[in-house]
């Protein structure tokens, strides 16, 4: 494995500073969704331009109350780099890895939000083909089949990191969901829809009927028209839909750009 000496990119200094903003976002905006649990869970970010450390919160503070001076810079082998307040373990032990084992992925995204949470307590969790949003999923989603407790070790994110492997998603056993990507928005427009998938998928299995599964045939054609669909204006759908969340945020809490 090549390893690359830590050192800044050039970056412009307005390219951390949107960074900053779209995390603080992420955190307001899983308040407003519910994707939120108390003070715990973790959205963390790599720094732009740098390969040895990321973003996070300082432990105890409400993802309400996230801004875009709010964040602590972590390096990947747990120093505080920069920022003030207490680095919360399993946070570390869980992001601090897959930063570094998958650079692509540059947002990390973990939750217990209800629904995913839900169905990752099954014996089988696994989305099914039922509906357009569920099939969007197919593709994405790496299942770790193995609760081991809590994540105080970073060998837990590096196993975590393994069982991820070329996906953007995991589920974890009997406990929550990672979602990635190369970018704030692009993170978190697949936790909005992910647990849109699993809510509804919830609700058709709560019903007891049979669940109507589409052919194999138009479970491919909708993959290939997914890969080729979702780009607007030369930008993805997923910029789109996260700079719309963030007018709303501009509008009701515009504080979160402090």
């Amino acid at each position: 494995m090549n390893v690359i000496s830590p050192k800044r990119m050039t970056v412009p200094d307005s390219a951390e500073r949107q960074a900053r903003i779209d995390l603080a976002a992420a955190h307001r905006l899983a308040v407003h969704q519910g994707f939120s649990e108390g003070i715990f869970n973790h959205l963390t970010l790599a720094v732009p331009g740098m390969n040895d450390r990321y973003f996070q919160i300082p432990f105890g503070m409400h993802w309400s109350e996230v801004s875009a001076s709010s964040f602590m810079t972590v390096g990947y082998d747990g120093t505080l780099i920069a920022g003030k307040g207490e680095i919360e373990r399993s946070a570390y032990c869980i992001h601090a890895p897959i930063h570094r084992l998958k650079p692509r992925l540059a947002c990390v995204l973990h939750t217990h939000m209800p629904y995913a949470s839900a169905l990752v307590r099954l014996e089988e969790p696994e989305i099914l083909p039922i509906g357009q949003t569920e099939i969007g999923f197919l593709n994405e989603v790496a299942y770790d089949k193995e609760y081991t407790g809590l994540a105080y070790d970073t060998a837990e994110g590096e196993r975590l990191a393994g069982v991820l492997g070329d996906k953007s998603i995991l589920f974890m056993a009997n406990h929550g969901v990672l979602v990635c990507g190369e970018t704030v928005a692009r993170a978190y427009d697949r936790l909005y829809y992910l647990e849109r998938a699993c809510q509804v998928q919830l609700f058709a299995m709560w019903t007891g009927k049979a669940l109507k599964r589409v052919p194999d045939a138009v479970v491919e054609k909708t993959l290939a028209q997914f890969k080729i669909g979702n780009v607007y204006g030369g930008r993805p759908a997923a910029e789109h839909h996260f700079d719309a969340l963030k007018r709303m945020l501009d509008r009701k809490e515009p504080d979160y750009l402090n």
